[in-house]
């Protein structure tokens, strides 16, 4: 009988017991596996990651447009904590808070207002002093450089060679191109301020009521703590701001009588110059507010302003060490390194705005950690004031004072 092609299949085909198919035989080498099938987390994964990606874009992107506004809030609401005393002190009294933070606000454009004015003025005066001598001084120093050097100089050539100089024609029109970009500068300063006193107007006027929203979304034991944490930033905000106030009237009066005594124009003026910048711009206005007065009294007699410098060195002397210690203790409390740190720090984050809230922001911070950090009893142990002890016991001064007091050492009494 003849045999079959499936009889001649049948020795090649295996069947398990079960009657199964046989597992699959790994492929051949030279031979392409079979696609593997995507997860299907794997889809929903990528959505999501590119989602939060681009979220993440987003946010920064809306960030950095939005940093100028943030700052401008920020300066604001401290601006706000400022005044908060002396708003609420009005609305105890049964004024309206707006009311209250209106007239408060009307003072201080009164007083800001009036110190421009006046600070313009002497400017412009000492200006147009300047221009009508400047022939004066053109013709002493070109005395001083004919005789010092042997030329043949004359103010007509100098200032004809002024006038058609390529230097000046270059200047005049930079100057004349940068007129736009001087406006627009003036309009956005503008515009900042006016956002800035809307804000602080706001923060101040519903105070209570911006607490109030706060504090519904939160549980009763965190509303008490944000509370306390609003308290301390009002305390020392106002009280860094009031301190330093009184320091800039008492700076201001030491040096109107010395710039009035010594026949310096603008002595009112200059004085309260003085006052303010030396005390609201951190670390290096006294140097800022003392060079104006310098430059005005030198015009006078150059000796009245070396008189001025050294009154500026002591009078910051005194006000370093006996003054500030004494109006600050209670107010804002800090280490000068730590508010030197502060200022440069905030410095470096937000710029000129960063360094004038730099130090009642430290002194909220410290003052809240310093209601929560719990403090021990320090040891009464030499190195705790500074007395350095070696590893060997006394000192040899110590052992040689205890020989000529007729005291016997450590080791001696242990063995006696």
């Amino acid at each position: 009988m003849a045999r079959t092609d499936e009889d001649n299949e049948s020795p090649t085909r295996h069947t398990t017991p079960t009657g199964t198919a046989p597992p699959d035989r790994p492929p051949a080498p030279g031979t392409a596996a079979p696609a593997a099938r995507m997860p299907r987390w794997l889809p929903r994964a990528m959505v999501l990651a590119l989602a939060l990606i681009a979220t993440f874009q987003l946010g920064s992107w809306a960030f950095h447009q939005l940093t100028g506004l943030l700052i401008n809030i920020l300066i604001a609401f401290f601006l706000a904590l400022a005044i908060e005393p002396a708003v609420s002190r009005m609305a105890a009294r049964g004024m309206r808070r707006g009311l209250a933070t209106f007239l408060v606000f009307l003072g201080l454009t009164i007083v800001v207002a009036g110190f421009v004015t006046l600070l313009g003025s002497m400017l412009a005066g000492q200006i147009i002093k300047m221009v009508e001598g400047f022939p004066e001084y053109l013709d002493s120093l070109i005395h001083w450089i004919n005789e010092t050097f042997h030329t043949q100089l004359r103010r007509v050539d100098v200032q004809e060679g002024l006038l058609h100089s390529d230097w000046l024609r270059k200047y005049a029109q930079n100057s004349a191109a940068g007129v736009l970009d001087v406006s627009a500068q003036v309009l956005g300063g503008l515009f900042q301020l006016l956002t800035v006193g809307l804000f602080s107007f706001y923060f101040a006027a519903d105070g209570p009521r911006l607490r109030r929203a706060l504090c519904s979304v939160l549980p009763p034991a965190r509303q008490a703590e944000v509370l306390r944490a609003w308290e301390i930033a009002v305390d020392k905000t106002g009280g860094y701001l009031y301190s330093r106030g009184l320091m800039a009237l008492i700076s201001g009066i030491a040096h109107y009588i010395l710039l009035q005594a010594l026949g310096v124009p603008y002595a009112p003026v200059l004085g309260v110059w003085v006052g303010l910048v030396s005390q609201f711009i951190p670390t290096i206005g006294t140097y800022l507010a003392g060079a104006l007065p310098m430059l005005i009294a030198f015009t006078v007699d150059p000796w009245y302003a070396v008189w001025v410098l050294v009154f500026v060195v002591v009078y910051q002397q005194f006000e370093n060490y006996m003054l500030q210690p004494k109006l600050t203790a209670k107010t804002v409390d800090i280490h000068p390194a730590v508010a030197f740190g502060s200022v440069i720090a905030g410095t470096a984050l937000l710029g000129a705005v960063g360094a004038l809230i730099a130090i009642p922001a430290v002194a909220t911070l410290q003052a809240f950690l310093g209601a929560y950090v719990k403090r021990y009893a320090v040891t009464d142990d030499p190195r705790v004031h500074g007395h350095r002890r070696g590893p060997g016991g006394p000192g040899l001064i110590a052992r040689v004072r205890r020989l000529w007091d007729g005291r016997p050492g450590p080791g001696l009494e242990e063995s006696s």
